[in-house]
């Protein structure tokens, strides 16, 4: 628990560092990542570096809610503190065995990120740490603790401070300093404070019960209450202005009971069962089984649902703002294709886009389309495809439920839009998960409790817990539902295809080790993604339901599916009729219009009724015969073309009766012929207004033959996925730390390393900066360092005129040159005889 020490204690973190051995060094890089950027020169400047005051932030940003509260213990007591003082201000004078259990890992962590160093009778809090975690009046503590009473004291007249402590029982003195002493020495002996309180009016223990948790500062008139006077005199309230006072750290902590917080949380919140679903899952049989169905059912749903939003932009989607991403009124009608709400639909816009199947065309007059990777994947089987989006899911930095907020400008964010990366997105997602996974099978945890959780672990990222700004609780309640959509989780509750998607690969099915960062839970990298994302794809296949060859055609002019179809069945049938309703049996309707469509496609009446009867477990219905009867032999009765545009019909009553309709006037038509009209509109246009009054017409080509219609598919050129953002740099892999420990080492050994002494000529320079010897004496020594394989100290001044040293391990001397394992850059070297102004030897011993 105590750093190594050499005998002398460490003076300063640098040389804390330098007691450390090489695991422990890798340990801090890897949990402050951010010291790494680059690799410092040597333990001074990585201690210089742990200092600063974005990198201390930034580990505390990362500590656990009891690891935290130690940290603030620490800054309340004095600097150096004893391990027993800061236990004392943890557990207070009746002790906790929790706490205690639990003080020593903590003081670990800190110690481990060198937040803290120093033996355990001497633990130094980083100054930065202090300066952000101690009491202020600009910076009040969490603990709600106040200034000391030296802190408070600071200023103030010897004469008031004289009168203090004689009104509070002590004798005077000839100095503040020490009547200061002595005033801090009453209130933290329990003896004396304890008679003085006794002393004290009931008004006045009023007014420091209110005070006593914080925050410690309360405001006065000119002419304070009798018990806040009181108070004054005995030096409980010690004025910081005018109108201000405050309550003493030392008396507080007597108030507390010793007690640095009110509350002390040494264990993490437990995940609780959902209360509507504990008991149900306890008595259940096969719940997990459940679970599985409905979560597998949801996955084929979301399937289904990025298919349709493909199909609503085949032909090209909605514009780009010139800011970026959708208009909020494209959101509407894309929510309304989906029959969904607004943020759903921007998640499953925003899902297409990190999964690569939709994207930007790039054009000029830029619109939003699915990409060329869209049309490989609806070939690929349903668990594969749901694999590819869930590991898309998981790792992606944009977070849709921020759409419709605003900015730090005030500026609405959008669906696809800039500004919607949050790097904590993939660490708080694959952490919830892990929660989930905790629980038993089939269990749906309580929200409440996953975000007491989240508040516990990262108390410090985000705002206030339990506040809208709360970033990570918000991103933790956006999982959940997301989960739960994409099918993930079942009823609540994680399933087995969920479990295998957050499980090592290795664990899942023995593919191969892809270890888990134990800093970042979030950052996994693409091959381990795509590793479980395979093995959730192979747990989910035998979850999902067949696909069906057949319909129930209904007399209402309905057909049924009772479930998933077969992919050429569902595309066909989506021509021949329109979706009414989706769910675990799609119901299609057949209207005048839908026919026509599928007439338009190329299909005949002999095609459809064939089609339907081939495909129909039930007889067709007569009503939809007639009906597609009716509308083949009415369909193509009317021809147009582009003249600008004709309409030819052999029945000349046809066409009177379509010029003596006041609706066509719009379309401003003239006979040409007794079987030709002409007209000013466009083909497009006079199809559609000859519709709208009931008739039937088809387009046909310049050679007379009817012209078949199909959407025109756009695509946007080849796309890639968009990167996540990451949350500050990554945890370094083992051989980048490996390597990091070597250069520092070697760097530390440079700069610290105790050299000979050498006799005339070879004294140093003025200033002793680099060593002086003749190139015959740097050549012999060189040559004998080669020999013998020992390291030499030596000053250097490259091409540019920079003057450095550097500890080098000869290994050749020829031709002028000297080639060397360079220590300082932990790499082998070549250096010329000439640029080098003199050499020693390193001391046997060194300090």
């Amino acid at each position: 628990m105590s750093e190594r020490s050499g005998g002398t204690p460490p003076r300063t973190l640098a040389e804390a560092l330098r007691t450390r051995d090489d695991d422990a060094l890798a340990a801090l890089l890897r949990a402050r990542p951010d010291l790494l950027s680059p690799v410092p020169n040597d333990l001074g400047q990585l201690a210089t570096r742990a200092g600063t005051r974005a990198s201390v932030m930034r580990a505390l940003e990362r500590l656990d809610r009891f690891t935290l509260q130690t940290a603030e213990a620490l800054a309340a007591s004095t600097d150096p503190a004893p391990y027993e003082a800061v236990r004392a201000l943890m557990t207070g004078d009746e002790g906790d065995p929790r706490v205690e259990a639990a003080l020593p890992r903590a003081v670990a962590a800190l110690r481990e990120q060198a937040l803290i160093w120093g033996a355990d009778d001497r633990l130094r809090l980083v100054r930065t740490a202090r300066e952000i975690l101690a009491p202020s009046p600009s910076h009040p503590s969490p603990t709600g603790l106040g200034p000391t009473v030296a802190e408070a004291t600071a200023g103030m007249s010897p004469g008031r401070i004289q009168e203090i402590i004689t009104t509070a029982g002590l004798p005077s003195t000839h100095d503040s300093v020490s009547a200061v002493t002595a005033l801090a020495a009453l209130f933290t002996d329990r003896t004396r404070m304890a008679a003085l309180l006794d002393t004290a009016p009931p008004d006045a223990l009023a007014v420091l019960d209110r005070l006593v948790w914080g925050p410690p500062y309360g405001e006065i008139t000119s002419k304070p209450a009798p018990p806040v006077q009181w108070l004054r005199d005995h030096g409980l309230l010690l004025p910081t202005s005018t109108r201000t006072v405050v309550l003493p750290r030392e008396a507080a902590l007597h108030l507390r009971g010793g007690r640095a917080h009110r509350h002390t949380e040494p264990q993490p919140p437990e995940i609780q069962p959902h209360p509507s679903a504990s008991s149900a899952a306890s008595s259940a049989v096969g719940h997990p089984q459940v679970v599985d169905s409905a979560a597998a059912a949801q996955a084929y749903t979301a399937l289904e649902t990025i298919e349709e939003l493909a199909k609503e932009w085949n032909e090209g989607g909605p514009n780009v703002l010139r800011a970026g991403g959708l208009s909020v009124r494209d959101l509407k009608r894309t929510a309304t294709a989906l029959d969904t709400t607004e943020p759903v639909a921007a998640f499953w816009v925003e899902l297409s886009y990190a999964a690569g199947l939709l994207a930007a065309d790039g054009e000029a007059d830029e619109r939003y389309a699915p990409t060329p990777a869209y049309d490989q994947w609806p070939e690929l089987p349903p668990a594969e495809r749901w694999s590819r989006l869930a590991t898309a899911w998981l790792g992606a930095t944009r977070t849709s439920g921020l759409v419709g907020s605003q900015d730090s400008k005030g500026r609405t964010l959008a669906v696809l839009g800039p500004d919607l990366d949050r790097g904590i997105a993939p660490e708080v997602r694959r952490h919830v998960l892990d929660l989930l996974a905790s629980l038993p099978e089939g269990t749906a945890p309580d929200p409440e409790s996953v975000l007491a959780r989240l508040r516990w672990e990262r108390p410090l990222r985000g705002a206030v817990a339990g506040r809208p700004e709360d970033l990570r609780a918000r991103i933790a309640a956006w999982t959940l539902n997301e989960a739960e959509m994409l099918g993930v989780t079942g009823r609540g509750a994680l399933s087995s295809h969920g479990r295998a998607l957050i499980a090592p690969p290795d664990v899942a099915t023995g593919m191969g080790a892809f270890p888990k960062p134990a800093s970042r839970a979030g950052s996994a990298t693409g091959a381990e993604l795509s590793a479980t994302g395979l093995n959730a794809a192979r747990v989910l296949a035998p979850h999902l339901p067949e696909p069906l060859d057949h319909v129930l055609l209904q007399a209402d002019l309905t057909a049924v599916a009772p479930g998933p179809l077969l992919r050429p069945l569902a595309e066909t049938l989506s021509v021949i009729a329109d979706i009414e309703s989706r769910g675990g049996a799609t119901v299609y309707r057949f209207t005048p219009a839908s026919v026509r469509r599928a007439l338009d496609a190329g299909l005949s009446a002999s095609d459809l009724h064939a089609f339907l009867a081939a495909h129909s477990r039930t007889a067709v219905p007569q009503p939809l015969s007639y009906l597609i009867d009716d509308m083949a032999r009415r369909h193509g009765h009317l021809r147009i073309g582009s003249a600008s545009a004709y309409v030819r019909c052999d029945d000349e009553a046809v066409l009177d009766e379509i010029l003596a309709d006041r609706r066509s006037h719009g379309l401003r038509l003239r006979r040409l012929a007794p079987t030709v009209l002409a007209a000013q509109a466009d083909p497009s246009t006079l199809l559609d207004g000859l519709r709208s009054m009931g008739l039937a017409p088809a387009a046909e080509s310049a050679e007379g033959d009817v012209l078949v219609t199909r959407a025109h598919a756009h695509r946007t050129p080849p796309r890639t996925p968009p990167a996540p953002v990451p949350d500050g740099p990554p945890v370094p892999a083992p051989t980048l730390l490996g390597a990091a420990v070597r250069a520092i080492r070697a760097g530390d050994q440079a700069a610290t390393v105790v050299r000979k002494t050498l006799p005339e000529p070879a004294s140093a320079a003025p200033g002793g900066d680099l060593p002086r010897t003749t190139s015959a004496e740097t050549l012999a020594t060189v040559q004998a360092a080669a020999l013998t394989g020992s390291a030499l100290w030596i000053g250097y001044v490259n091409a540019e005129g920079a003057a450095s040293q550097r500890v080098i391990a000869p290994v050749r001397v020829e031709g002028g040159f000297v080639t060397a394992y360079d220590h300082t850059a932990d790499e082998v070297r070549t250096y010329p005889l000439h640029r080098i102004t003199g050499v020693a030897e390193l001391a046997d011993d060194p300090a």
